[in-house]
């Protein structure tokens, strides 16, 4: 067997009527109907204008934590905290626009402050699971989780807080800010802002450019693969885990961002909204190839969004868009570690 684009393909392909053939015996041991439970996942991602709208403001998010992740995961590390990283992205944001809201500033300057805070706070604390990783020894799938708890209790603390609303503390979260601060929203759409979709593919672009193009992609890769031989060949393995920690920071952050400026408002308690998790996912189909995360990405939001008709219409669960996602990565991992070991048995035998 030969290491082939076409046979990549087809490996692929097998992998998607699997995670198919997998939540269809799902959906019959539900007694549900499984063609109609993907027409109306289908109808429910592209049946008119609004919902696309909603798909694209699910995509921007699980698009920017999926560019962060794509420089971690080269450099060899699974960094769980991302979904913690978000959220302090959104503290910071928030953070940001209460000091700035009366100020009396330009909103658009006010906007570009915040966002700026956000990334920061994403930053910041994918640093200190970095350092947890790097100086304490800490296994980053370990320091990360405790981190995301951390950062969740955190945002729950300041709404139910400090940042309370006036007289209530409410799980819809902190007050909504002024009108003016929220990011333009496109014609025709309640949620849809033209700028974050701009972000996000100047962003996986930055990203594919990053790892493909330069110099300090190529080390990335070279610690990711074998970090005691590109610590040898001179290469300071420490300090890039910790920038790819930093760089998958200043992306989550930017999600966060996104969320508070332009999708909610406010902050609210499950503002991260579950989009890193998603993000690993993507990363992991993709197989690490950020020339392809965009549209895999848009898939996965488009799932998330049309799989809300389920319960309203055919009175299913709307995880089961979660049942198809997680099959799917795991039917292309295991394709890919069966055409792997293919090659190398070939190879052998040649």
């Amino acid at each position: 067997m030969r290491d082939t684009r076409t046979n990549r393909i087809l490996f692929q392909i097998g992998a998607i009527l699997f995670a198919l053939f997998i939540t269809t015996i799902v959906l019959f041991a539900a007694n549900a109907q499984p063609f109609a439970a993907y027409k109306y996942i289908a109808l429910g991602a592209v049946g008119s204008w609004d919902v696309i709208s909603n798909v694209l403001v699910s995509w921007v998010p699980l698009l920017l934590a999926t560019s962060g992740l794509l420089v971690t995961f080269t450099v060899g590390l699974w960094n769980i905290g991302i979904e913690g990283q978000i959220t302090l992205g959104a503290i910071f944001t928030t953070w940001a626009m209460r000091i700035l809201e009366t100020s009396g500033w330009n909103p658009a300057l006010i906007l570009v402050i915040a966002m700026a805070a956000g990334m920061l706070g994403g930053t910041l604390w994918s640093l200190l699971a970095g350092a947890l990783k790097t100086f304490g020894g800490v296994n980053e799938i370990f320091g990360g989780l405790g981190l995301n708890f951390v950062a969740t209790a955190l945002n729950i603390w300041l709404i139910f807080g400090p940042w309370k609303r006036p007289g209530v503390a409410s799980m819809s979260g902190t007050l909504p800010f002024d009108r003016s601060l929220w990011m333009p929203i496109a014609a025709g759409s309640s949620r849809l802002t033209p700028a974050t979709i701009v972000i996000a593919i100047v962003g996986i672009l930055a990203i594919y450019a990053l790892i493909e193009g330069t110099y300090f992609g190529l080390k990335l890769k070279a610690v990711g693969k074998n970090p005691k031989s590109a610590y040898i060949l001179g290469i300071p393995t420490w300090q890039h885990m910790m920038l790819s920690f930093a760089i998958c920071g200043v992306f989550a952050g930017l999600a966060g961002g996104v969320q508070v400026t332009a999708v909610y408002h406010r902050l609210i308690p499950s503002i991260s909204s579950g989009y890193g998790y998603l993000g690993l996912m993507v990363a992991m189909l993709v197989g690490y190839r950020a020339s392809i995360a965009a549209p895999v990405a848009l898939f996965f939001a488009a799932l998330n969004v049309g799989s809300i008709q389920l319960p309203i219409i055919l009175k299913l669960d709307s995880s089961l868009a979660g049942v198809l996602q997680g099959t799917l990565v795991l039917f292309v991992i295991l394709g890919q570690g069966v055409r792997a070991k293919l090659l190398k048995k070939s190879k052998v035998t040649s």
